[in-house]
C-alpha cells in the first residue's frame, strides 16, 4: 500500500508542475501576444540574447534546441517565423553544412529587449504562488 501511496504522491506533484507549466505559458502567450509573440517565440529569442550578447554573434540551432521544449522541426518552424518578421537571420554553417548559425536582428534584440520584463514579471507571479495573480 505504501509504494501505491508514494507512486500516487509523485504522480499528483508532476501534475502540479505541469499544471503551473501550462498556466504559465497561457500568461506568457497572453501578455506577449500584443507584441506579435508568444511564450515559445520569446524563449528562442531569450536565450539568442543570453548566448550572443554581442550585435553580430551566431548560435547553432543545434544549441537552442537542446534548450527549449519543441521537436527539430517546430524550432526550425519557429525560427522560420522569427526570420520571416525580421527578429533573427539564419546561416548555414560553412565547416559543417548541415549545422544552422542563427543571430538576433536589431529588431529581433530590441523587441527582446522591450518584451523582457513582462515575461519575468509573469514567472514572478506564476512561480510565487503557481496561479495568476488575483
Amino acid at each position: 500500500m505504501a509504494a501505491k501511496t508514494a507512486g500516487a504522491g509523485l504522480e499528483e506533484r508532476w501534475r502540479d508542475i505541469l499544471s503551473v507549466h501550462a498556466r504559465t505559458m497561457c500568461e506568457i502567450d497572453r501578455v506577449l501576444h500584443p507584441h506579435g509573440l508568444g511564450a515559445s517565440d520569446f524563449e528562442v529569442l531569450d536565450i539568442l540574447a543570453a548566448e550572443t550578447p554581442a550585435h553580430g554573434e551566431q548560435c547553432r540551432v543545434q544549441n537552442i534546441a537542446g534548450r527549449v521544449h519543441l521537436s527539430q522541426s517546430a524550432l526550425s518552424r519557429l525560427i522560420g517565423r522569427l526570420e520571416k518578421d525580421g527578429l533573427v537571420l539564419r546561416s548555414v554553417c560553412a565547416e559543417d553544412r548541415r549545422g544552422v548559425w542563427v543571430a538576433l536582428t536589431e529588431k529581433g534584440r530590441a523587441l527582446h529587449t522591450e518584451v523582457q520584463p513582462l515575461q519575468r514579471d509573469v514567472l514572478a507571479r506564476m512561480l510565487a504562488t503557481g496561479t495568476p495573480a488575483e
